[in-house]
């Protein structure tokens, strides 16, 4: 005959069984508080737990919480959930939904930083794209300390925010962003082209100062070493840049046709009005214009102005100069007959 205390453990581990049993379907057992279709889930930076578990309830990835907030509790790494942007496949257990959002990689995301942007139009791009706002971008790009860790010194990273396409982390910090486009600058720019800039009297504000004109003059590759070779043949003669990206950058705005008025602007920016090169780069150039800086075409080009036709006619003089207005203007009729 069975006794009292031998019954009473064995319905403690059939008990204890029974609840081992049911915390094991729980947490693995799959389809029991998924949905059966995948679901989309965001999560910013610093989402916690509560609010992430609240977002799967939400949005119908789980039937409930509280299994989700157990299995947390009895598993609390899969706490550490990634900022990203999610897919959840369907019909997962509560322990594999917490584990996929807890393992996933950090999701990425390729964007094209064109040659010749500024800062501000970087800003924009980065976050129409990655979780973040254009205002903390340009805070980043101001940010002193992260500039001088980048041996920068001037006041915002015009100009180095370097021209490429990338894969970035979605969930990127504007600090992230912005100091890996300075560090691919940095990586461009090797001791050999720093020692190129130096042979011919350029420091590194000026180098990327003089190439974001170029860049901004023209498009076309081949034509970057005779752009740059007006501008260096400007400054070797003294004669003011007067180089319409510059007004263009010290008014700001959207890029419009320029009046004369406009020409008159008071901005250190304004090479119309003031001698030499702006105080620094107006946007960021790409390799090409950069080594067009380092390796100009040998001319004796003082003026340039455009076809009317794609890429710009150049002249020494400034009776050649005013022939090619001429052509430029025929050919602009021309074009909008």
């Amino acid at each position: 005959m069975v006794s009292k205390k031998t019954s009473l453990r064995q319905l403690f581990i059939l008990g204890a069984a029974i609840l081992t049993s049911a915390l094991v379907c729980m947490l693995f057992l799959p389809g029991i508080n998924t949905a059966s279709r995948t679901t989309p889930l965001i999560v910013h930076r610093g989402t916690g737990f509560k609010s992430i578990v609240d977002e799967l309830h939400r949005n119908g990835t789980i039937r409930s919480s509280w299994p989700i907030f157990l299995t947390g509790r009895i598993i609390p790494r899969l706490h550490n959930i990634k900022p990203g942007r999610y897919s959840i496949p369907s019909g997962m257990s509560n322990f594999s939904l917490l584990y996929y959002l807890h393992s996933r990689k950090q999701d990425e995301v390729r964007i094209t930083i064109p040659e010749g942007l500024d800062i501000r139009h970087v800003a924009r791009l980065l976050s129409r794209n990655l979780d973040m706002d254009s205002t903390g971008v340009m805070a980043a790009a101001t940010n002193t300390r992260l500039l001088l860790r980048h041996n920068i010194t001037a006041k915002n990273a015009e100009g180095y925010l370097f021209p490429g396409t990338y894969d970035f982390v979605w969930a990127s910090t504007p600090d992230e962003a912005v100091g890996f486009l300075i560090g691919r600058f940095r990586h461009f720019y090797t001791d050999k082209l720093h020692a190129a800039a130096a042979s011919v009297g350029l420091n590194e504000t000026a180098l990327l100062s003089l190439a974001s004109i170029v860049e901004a003059e023209t498009p076309i590759d081949r034509e970057k070493p005779l752009v740059a070779s007006v501008y260096l043949n400007r400054l070797k003669h003294n004669v003011r840049l007067q180089a319409d990206p510059t007004v263009q950058y010290a008014l700001g705005g959207t890029a419009r046709r320029l009046f004369n008025k406009d020409l008159a602007t008071d901005s250190p920016y304004n090479t119309y009005r003031h001698n030499g090169l702006p105080p620094g780069p107006i946007c960021s150039p790409g390799a090409a214009s950069i080594l067009a800086v380092l390796n100009p075409a040998e001319t004796e080009y003082l003026y340039f102005v455009a076809t009317g036709k794609g890429g710009h006619n150049f002249a020494e003089s400034l009776a050649e100069h005013n022939a090619n207005i001429k052509k430029y203007r025929i050919a602009h009729r021309e074009n909008l007959r």
